[in-house]
């Protein structure tokens, strides 16, 4: 399945596993949800991916990241909380745009995303670009 790496805490924003039941549904619905993955290259793939938490992460990214979506009103975990260097979810890559009015918009490009899945953690390495993960090996290393 085409899968994209995303650094942390911004992985953990666009699929927020933490949140179940009415707390979801109320997110999904927000104006402060991450619906936006801002890249320098654009794309013409269209359709679900795999969201992959990459390994890597500085101190200066998580705070830049944090304060960002304080300000859009989201809070993230702790560092130390945050999955990596694996998959945690699913999301559809509904377009690609230039230009938006979203808050989380600062980039060359931005993904547009919607209907967040989190998935069971699955320890995978990661990849510059989008890159295949086979659906067997996911159900393998997710019931390992």
């Amino acid at each position: 399945m085409i899968t994209l790496s995303i650094r942390q805490p911004w992985a953990w924003l666009i699929i927020r596993p933490d949140l179940t039941g009415d707390a979801r549904e109320e997110w999904l619905h927000s104006p402060g949800r991450k619906d936006i993955e801002n890249r320098s290259w654009s794309t013409v793939f269209r359709g679900r991916l795999l969201v992959h938490a990459g390994k890597g992460m500085t101190r200066a990214e998580y705070e830049s990241a944090a304060d960002l979506a304080l300000s859009l009103g989201q809070r993230v975990p702790n560092p130390e909380d945050l999955q990596r260097g694996g998959v945690i979810g699913s999301v559809e890559l509904a377009d690609c745009v230039t230009e938006s009015a979203s808050g989380w918009f600062f980039g060359e490009y931005g993904f547009v995303l919607r209907d967040p899945r989190p998935l069971p953690f699955v320890p995978w390495k990661g990849q510059l670009s989008f890159f295949d993960v086979p659906r067997d090996a996911l159900r393998e290393a997710a019931h390992g």
